[in-house]
């Protein structure tokens, strides 16, 4: 068994376990985040059968995916890095979810491409749930704005996003996406990576984005 496959089902274990003793949650999805890595390692997993992956940059996305998504269209390809406004045409030929909605803007060119390609994508907005200038996100008190807008321009947001501060207890950061999520009566939860996916799992998250305890280390 390739090394990736191995590492998944331990993921897929450790989850069942946390599933096991709390009855409430449901099995989330895993996104295998395939940025930086080749095909050549990511191949043993959709021969496992595992359907979901995440990519950081629309072209890297786009010279590795276009072929095999032919071949295999169940793949599901989601965007979990930041989007800018001129590549919104080349992301939706491409991905089937896009994790980092985070302005009016951004939401608008979505709309436009998605009706010039013919083709609905699954969004999640992204909260700047840390209040940190370097990250990506709307800002809390902006999310219910944002959030109408999505809906009077008809797009089908499906849940939120969040990315913890990288040095904080990443529990209490959960916990308020989770109750934003509920507040907009939104049914998914992007949230959650290798270093904290089951304290995410714990507050109710249904997708993680698990890259390096699948794949090993970026170099």
């Amino acid at each position: 068994m390739h090394d990736s496959v191995k590492k998944y089902k331990n993921i897929i274990s450790a989850i069942t376990s946390e599933l096991e003793a709390e009855k409430t949650l449901k099995m989330p999805k895993i996104i295998a985040v395939s940025k930086t890595f080749n095909l050549e390692k990511i191949i043993p997993l959709i021969e496992f059968g595992h359907l979901d992956y995440g990519e950081n940059k629309v072209q890297e996305a786009i010279d590795k995916w276009s072929e095999i998504k032919i071949k295999k269209p169940d793949i599901k390809l989601h965007l979990i890095g930041k989007l800018q406004s001129n590549k919104v045409k080349f992301a939706v030929r491409i991905f089937d979810f896009i994790h980092s909605l985070d302005s009016a803007k951004l939401a608008k060119k979505i709309s436009d491409e998605q009706l010039k390609q013919n083709k609905k994508m699954k969004l999640f907005i992204q909260v700047n749930i840390g209040i940190e200038d370097q990250k990506g996100g709307v800002n809390k008190k902006e999310l219910h704005n944002l959030y109408n807008y999505c809906k009077k321009l008809n797009l089908d947001v499906i849940g939120l996003m969040c990315i913890p501060p990288i040095n904080k207890n990443p529990k209490k950061f959960f916990k308020e996406t989770n109750l934003l999520k509920k507040e907009l009566s939104l049914l998914e939860l992007s949230m959650g990576m290798s270093s904290d996916y089951i304290e995410a799992v714990k507050n109710s998250s249904t997708y993680l984005r698990i890259g390096s305890d699948i794949f090993g280390n970026r170099y």
